[in-house]
């Protein structure tokens, strides 16, 4: 299991009176590390930035965050060609009840982890996946953040454990698809490729702002658009985006198949050229 780090220090403990443990006040990065660079840094860090804003928490420096980093990966003794590092940040420790000290000084975190590229077999065939009966809490003040608070996700994922499938594909209260849960949706109807806006519930990802941005400079649009599950099945093609893995098409989402599309395949393609090299796969 990889060492927790803060300030050079392998960590060892958390304070039980720390906001992240009593009420998941906080948030966490996960990025990948690619050839010795962390890849999306600049979008991770500003997402980072907007959920520090929204909680009020003081935002780390990028020298202190760029040195955290380097860090845990050189203490971790992991090759720096492919891992992943991981930040938390809370609030810090603080007096009992939700109300914070003034003094509240935040936490922050950073480990590192061996990770390995999904098989290739993946990307070519594409991945199983269901959809999830636990639902998301609509109109959330931290909505698109990496908050610390992820029960949903925990608890739509539990859903996963006994069918051995890649990802489970969670609805808000009113039967609208809106993430999986640890990845973003994409769906293709009639060439138009679209993804469900992430305003009142979900987490805005860094790889779908990423596959969003890389699409609008060869002129693809995506649009924000409301999928309700009735929908699904009038779809042509559905991927995911996570930051860990790239783009990932869909093959099946329980009885409903799509296989892996002409879209989905040119979307992987441009993903590669935009240095995301799991879809070289």
């Amino acid at each position: 299991m990889s060492n927790w780090y803060a300030n050079g220090a392998s960590v060892a403990e958390l304070a039980v009176d720390d906001r992240g443990l009593q009420y998941g006040d906080g948030l966490f990065e996960t990025i990948a590390i690619r050839k010795g660079e962390p890849r999306l840094w600049s979008l991770h860090s500003n997402r980072l930035a907007r959920g520090c804003k929204a909680l009020a928490i003081k935002m780390p420096s990028d020298e202190l965050l760029g040195d955290g980093i380097v860090h845990a990966i050189a203490a971790s003794k992991l090759p720096d060609t492919y891992c992943t590092v991981k930040i938390i940040l809370t609030a810090g420790v603080s007096r009992r009840g939700y109300a914070r000290a003034e003094s509240c000084t935040p936490t922050i975190l950073f480990a590192a982890f061996a990770t390995t590229p999904p098989p290739a077999s993946f990307y070519r065939d594409g991945v199983e996946t269901r959809i999830c009966s636990t639902r998301l809490a609509m109109h959330s003040p931290t909505a698109g953040l990496k908050t610390l608070n992820r029960l949903e996700q925990v608890l739509a994922r539990s859903e996963l454990s006994e069918n051995n499938l890649f990802e489970g594909l969670t609805m808000d209260a009113d039967d609208n698809l809106i993430c999986g849960t640890m990845s973003n949706v994409f769906f293709v109807r009639k060439q138009t490729i679209s993804t469900p806006p992430i305003d009142s519930c979900g987490v805005a990802g860094v790889m779908r702002e990423h596959l969003i941005a890389s699409l609008a400079i060869q002129g693809q649009r995506v649009s924000l658009e409301t999928m309700p599950l009735a929908d699904l099945d009038t779809v042509d093609e559905v991927f995911l985006s996570n930051s860990q893995f790239g783009v990932m098409p869909v093959a099946s989402c329980d009885a409903m198949r799509w296989g892996v599309g002409a879209v989905s395949r040119e979307i992987m393609a441009t993903m590669a050229k935009a240095g995301i090299v799991e879809c070289q796969s």
